[in-house]
């Protein structure tokens, strides 16, 4: 178990360097922020330069990476080019957003997707069972930027029941029914197709034979093997609820991480675009780890292997 944490302790370092290098030679090739910086009254080559010597675009690309490599965790050095903070606390604060919609979102997918799917799994070709699927379906089928729109539309603009954006409560209602959309309906088709698998298993079989109780039989012998794909699948949609709040959160106008990134990117702030990737990959990067130490708790066939 200690060689697997190392290994994949090791697999997540790497991921987010390579991530890191990958954005930052991106954002450097999409033009010169300087030249924006600069008023264009006064946008002279010369002030042009001046500017590029200041913010430090006027040295080697490698000296620029490990420069800001260094100085974005010290929480102190790397600062936005716009509002001349540091870049940490901008992201961090960011990203305490997106996580509450994020949470929430995989919170809702899976209190939803496991009593749904085991009660569509256990009455297969039913009544039920069809409806659980066709949701299922058109839950995956509908892009979040066209729920965001939907949602807005009925709900705020119509019957006026909820703010269409803000920070708040009522606020983070909408963003994150438009975020656990595609997640219930994710989960629930997984969590239906891995509880079909289970109970049919010979240990069902054997355990049923024994006499035991049909609730005993789901919820003592097959929810717990049923289950460790949902967690895994839950863990990894961390990454796509992260892409899928690039889209919802300016929608919204929600101040998550999502929503400065895609500021940023307007204004030319490299540093904060940079600083917000490289915080979203080692979030996804420790997320995995933990589901990998938890697939290993919930399974001890892992364990083993």
């Amino acid at each position: 178990m200690q060689r697997f944490l190392l290994h994949r302790t090791i697999q997540a370092v790497g991921t987010v360097i390579v991530v890191s290098i990958v954005v930052f030679l991106f954002v450097q090739a999409s033009g010169d922020p300087a030249s924006l910086l600069v008023p264009f009254d006064y946008a002279t080559q010369e002030s042009i330069d001046l500017m590029r010597e200041k913010l430090g675009l006027n040295r080697p690309l490698h000296i620029q990476y490990f420069s800001f490599m260094k100085g974005f965790w010290d929480g102190e050095t790397v600062k936005s080019f716009r509002y001349n903070q540091p870049v940490l606390p901008i992201v961090v604060d960011g990203l305490k957003w997106t996580m509450v919609l994020a949470g929430s979102a995989i919170a809702i997918g899976v209190i939803l997707s496991i009593p749904l799917g085991t009660i569509a799994a256990l009455n297969r070709g039913s009544l039920i069972d069809v409806v659980v699927r066709l949701v299922a379906v058109f839950g995956q089928s509908m892009p979040s930027f066209w729920v965001a729109m939907l949602l807005m539309l009925f709900i705020s603009v119509y019957l006026k029941l909820l703010p269409v954006s803000g920070l708040g409560v009522k606020n983070a209602i909408l963003p994150i029914a438009t975020l656990s959309f595609f997640q219930t309906a994710l989960l629930l088709r997984l969590f239906r197709s891995e509880m079909l698998e289970v109970i049919h298993a010979d240990y069902i079989r054997t355990a049923r034979a024994k006499g035991l109780s049909q609730f005993v039989v789901v919820y003592s012998h097959a929810f717990k093997n049923a289950a460790i794909p949902v967690v895994t699948m839950a863990g990894l949609q961390l990454s796509s609820l992260i892409q899928g709040a690039v889209v919802v959160e300016p929608i919204f106008a929600w101040p998550g991480l999502g929503f400065v990134m895609v500021n940023s990117v307007f204004l030319r702030d490299f540093p904060v675009v940079v600083g917000g990737a490289l915080m979203a990959a080692a979030l996804v990067a420790v997320v995995n780890l933990a589901v990998d130490i938890l697939y290993g708790f919930l399974d001890p066939r892992i364990r083993v292997s």
